[in-house]
């Protein structure tokens, strides 16, 4: 369930700018991620971590989860849009064979919620976490059968996204942070905290 995170390495040296709409969180080319979007997911998690034993696991709280939630929607975004390039798709069937393959691995949809909790993925946002893994694989397996090998596909996919994200001129509101290139992430700032509404559960 953690694979998500691992998209992260693809951004690299993206910069991501002010975000000027007004209700925006950040911005992919057209494609815009409204504050209530990044809120609702907020939302969802911190309830459903009600709902089951979290004693055991290390969640995230404030704006540290107000950036991994912004953090999600934007990579998916990113690889939509990288995908389009290389002509890849996921299929329904493929995220219903991928579901049913993490279902098998977590104890069936009653072992579901308790996952997605520990993976800081909101329920509405699972299908769209699939279809961003299975993205991501064909993507990898395409650059590959260029004739890229498995040491170099870290840094080819790097570039291929960082020239997609200038060409899209993507931006993200600086209220939840800002972009650091050296970590490739999205980081606190001073005001990053009070972009959208969190507690600890």
């Amino acid at each position: 369930m953690k694979k998500i995170l691992a998209i992260s390495a693809i951004a690299t040296a993206l910069l991501l700018t002010g975000c000027s709409q007004v209700g925006a969180a950040a911005t992919v080319g057209n494609t815009k991620i409204t504050q209530a979007t990044v809120q609702a997911s907020i939302d969802s998690i911190i309830a459903e971590r009600k709902k089951v034993d979290t004693s055991q696991m290390q969640l995230e709280t404030g704006s540290t989860l107000n950036i991994a939630q912004l953090r999600f929607q934007v990579l998916t975004a990113l690889i939509r849009e990288v995908a389009k390039d290389y002509k890849v798709t996921a299929t329904k069937a493929e995220i219903d064979t991928r579901r049913t393959g993490i279902l098998g691995q977590v104890g069936g949809a009653t072992g579901l919620p308790k996952a997605l909790v520990g993976a800081g993925i909101a329920p509405a946002n699972f299908d769209t976490y699939l279809e961003a893994v299975i993205l991501s694989g064909k993507i990898s397996q395409a650059i590959v059968a260029t004739g890229v090998s498995q040491d170099a596909l870290g840094a080819e996919i790097t570039k291929i996204v960082s020239l997609k994200a200038a060409a899209l001129k993507v931006t993200i509101n600086p209220r939840y942070g800002k972009w650091d290139p050296v970590k490739a992430d999205i980081v606190a700032t001073d005001s990053a905290g009070n972009a959208v509404k969190s507690t600890t559960p």
